[in-house]
C-alpha cells in the first residue's frame, strides 16, 4: 500500500472492538520520519518553528499550505539520526501526533471526522506495552482522550491555516522559489516546488489588509516565515555539506 499523508503506512479507524486489547508504546524515536524532507507546518507553530528550520509555501492542485523543510535531498530528513533521534530542535505538530490521524469518508459531514490509527507504526502492540487505548469496560483511557484532544485541536488549526494561506495568496504575495546549494567538490543541487512570501509586496499592500493582517496576528507570522528562511544554512550543515558549501533560495537573492 502506498504511503497515506508521508509518514502514515496503514490507517485504520479505532474502534473499542477492533483495538480492545491494543496498546501503544511511544519510544520517542523519529525513525518513521527519517525517509521525509518536509512536513506540513500550521500557522501557530511558525513563530517557535522559524527558530529551527525555514517554512516555505508548498501548492498541491489548488491549495497552499506552509511547509517545514528538512532536507534538502529526496526522501531524506537531515534531522533524524541513524538511532531514530531528533536533532533538529522544534518538532512540528504533524509529527508530534503521530501515529494518529483524523480521517473523513466520502459522504459523511464536514464536521465529522474519525480518529484513526497507523497500524503500522512500531509501537502499536497486543502485549500491553505502553500505553492502551481502551480500559477493560470498553471505554477510551485517559491516554487515548488526550491524544483525541490533540488531534482535534491539529484539525482546527490546519483549517485556519488554509484559510490563512488562501488569504495570501489572493494578495499574490508569493513567488515560486528554489534552494540551490554548492558542495565543496562544486556539484550544484537544487531543491524547488515551493513558494515564498515577497517582503517588497507585503509592504505595498493596502492599508486595510495590512490592518487586518495586524489585528490577526498574520503579519507576525509573514515576517516569521521570512525570518525562518534563513535556516538554509542551517539546513546545509545538517546534509554534512562542507563548510564552504552555499545555500541559497532564488527568491531570497531577488528580493
Amino acid at each position: 500500500m502506498s504511503k497515506q499523508l508521508l509518514i502514515y503506512d496503514r490507517v485504520a479507524a479505532i474502534g473499542s472492538v477492533s483495538h480492545a486489547d491494543v496498546s501503544v508504546d511511544i519510544t520517542g524515536s523519529f525513525a518513521f520520519a527519517a525517509g521525509v524532507n518536509s512536513v506540513p507546518l500550521l500557522s501557530i507553530e511558525f513563530e517557535a518553528a522559524s527558530l529551527s528550520h525555514p517554512i516555505v509555501f508548498a501548492r498541491n492542485g489548488a491549495s497552499l499550505f506552509p511547509t517545514a523543510l528538512l532536507g534538502l535531498r529526496p526522501d531524506r530528513n537531515e534531522h533524524v539520526d541513524f538511532d531514530g533521534s531528533w536533532s533538529g530542535g522544534y518538532v512540528p505538530a504533524f509529527l508530534r501526533r503521530y501515529p494518529f490521524i483524523f480521517s473523513q469518508q466520502e459522504g459523511q459531514d464536514e464536521q465529522s471526522f474519525t480518529l484513526c490509527l497507523d497500524e503500522a507504526h512500531t509501537g502499536v502492540n497486543r502485549e500491553g506495552r505502553g500505553e492502551r487505548l481502551f480500559d477493560d469496560a470498553g471505554e477510551q483511557t485517559p491516554w487515548l482522550a488526550r491524544q483525541m484532544a490533540f488531534t482535534v485541536e491539529y484539525q482546527a488549526q490546519f483549517l485556519h491555516t488554509q484559510t490563512f494561506c488562501a488569504h495570501l495568496d489572493r494578495l499574490g504575495l508569493l513567488d515560486d522559489a528554489q534552494a540551490v546549494y554548492r558542495g565543496a567538490s562544486g556539484v550544484q543541487g537544487s531543491m524547488g516546488g515551493f513558494c515564498v512570501l515577497n517582503r517588497a509586496r507585503l509592504k505595498q499592500i493596502p492599508a486595510s489588509e495590512m490592518q487586518a493582517l495586524v489585528r490577526n496576528g498574520g503579519l507576525s507570522i509573514c515576517y516569521a516565515h521570512l525570518h525562518s528562511l534563513q535556516n538554509i544554512l542551517k539546513l546545509g550543515q545538517a546534509a554534512r555539506y562542507s563548510g564552504t558549501a552555499e545555500i541559497q533560495t532564488t527568491a531570497i537573492r531577488a528580493a
